[in-house]
């Protein structure tokens, strides 16, 4: 069974990544068809690339970002089409970061650009459950149309690490500043454990923006990393942190900073919410705190300092949840089985 990977993706992005690492580890033959350079002339490259292997393939795949991608796909095949959602863009610009002001004509050209794409395709992928039902609430869409498809992390870039003994206990976070991943509670969470002896290491764009000098000598705030300098400086880490905003999205993903985590073996605490509870089980391979809430996030920080045997469990079960469940291989042999049971050759409804 072969398949197309289509659209404008970065193919070293981790969920495009493990997809394809994945489905080949399972016996599926991936073609990609990729176009990243200029702003209209990537898709008509797009439809040239296609032209060359349009009988080369038994279905389609649109990667994130697929927007507009998958719309383009709906004309140039007649085979099945899987969109790899990942995230509604109507949902993080309008809801999430609130760049856009709801009701305003750039938040409906948004939600008609998601419900577009979700109508183009056979079928949509997301990462959880509590998504999913998500998107049938915000497009009015049917459950059946969706497959799960959890993020995972690659297993052959991040390895288990246990961090050296040291004087200060090290708190790692990495990502973007935006209302999703709550990282004004972990600054004030720092501030409160500023008195002990925690050292936390903010990894990514925008998080200076939390930052006043003098304030913060247990805060470290790192600019953005190329990937392997990164998982170098997660791996000197005791506790990694998910993400604790008090926003719908926070509600329902479960970001790749959990999954690299779990895969370098290391105590991880994060919100507590639907989505997670899908994967994860508090104080057995993860904790979990209240969400949006400093103060409960700072208790469980000094719950795992002191309690070094509940973090040490807490990182094995962790690391041994990803081995079993959450390699490249193991989060796509369900979709890679669909493939070669033929269960995607057959057209789904569109159905609203």
């Amino acid at each position: 069974m072969t398949i197309c990977f289509f659209g404008i993706y970065d193919p070293l992005y981790s969920r495009n990544s493990i997809l394809i690492k994945g489905l080949k580890q399972n016996g599926i033959e991936v073609i990609e068809c990729n176009a990243t350079a200029g702003r209209i002339g990537k898709y008509l490259t797009l439809i040239a690339k296609h032209r060359q292997i349009r009988k080369k393939y038994d279905f389609m795949i649109v990667a994130f970002p697929g927007y507009q991608a998958v719309i383009l796909a709906k004309f140039l095949t007649l085979k099945p089409v899987i969109y790899d959602a990942f995230f509604s863009i109507y949902d993080s610009e309008v809801c999430d970061r609130k760049s856009t002001k709801t009701g305003s004509l750039k938040a409906l050209y948004y939600w008609i650009l998601d419900w577009l794409a979700c109508l183009a395709a056979d079928k949509i992928m997301l990462d959880t459950s509590a998504h999913i039902d998500y998107f049938c609430r915000l497009f009015r869409l049917k459950k059946e149309k969706f497959i799960r498809v959890l993020l995972g992390a690659d297993d052959q870039l991040i390895k288990f690490t246990r961090p050296e003994a040291k004087e200060n206990l090290i708190v790692h976070f990495h990502g973007i500043a935006t209302p999703l991943q709550g990282v004004g509670y972990i600054v004030e969470a720092a501030r409160l454990l500023k008195q002990e002896n925690i050292k936390f290491n903010l990894v990514g764009s925008k998080i200076r923006r939390y930052e006043i000098k003098g304030d913060e000598a247990n805060i470290n705030y790192i600019k953005t990393l190329p990937y392997p300098e990164l998982i170098k400086i997660m791996a000197e880490a005791d506790i990694c942190l998910g993400i604790f905003g008090n926003s719908m999205k926070t509600q329902v993903v479960i970001p790749n900073k959990i999954y690299e985590a779990l895969a370098g073996g290391k105590a991880v605490i994060t919100a507590d919410t639907k989505a997670v509870r899908e994967v994860l089980a508090d104080k057995q391979n993860c904790l979990f705190c209240r969400i949006g809430d400093p103060r409960d996030l700072a208790d469980k920080i000094i719950m795992l300092k002191r309690d070094e045997k509940l973090r040490q469990q807490i990182a094995e079960n962790g690391y041994q949840l990803f081995i079993d469940k959450l390699t490249p291989i193991k989060v796509t042999a369900d979709l890679a089985e669909r493939i070669k049971q033929g269960e995607f050759n057959k057209k789904q409804p569109v159905g609203r």
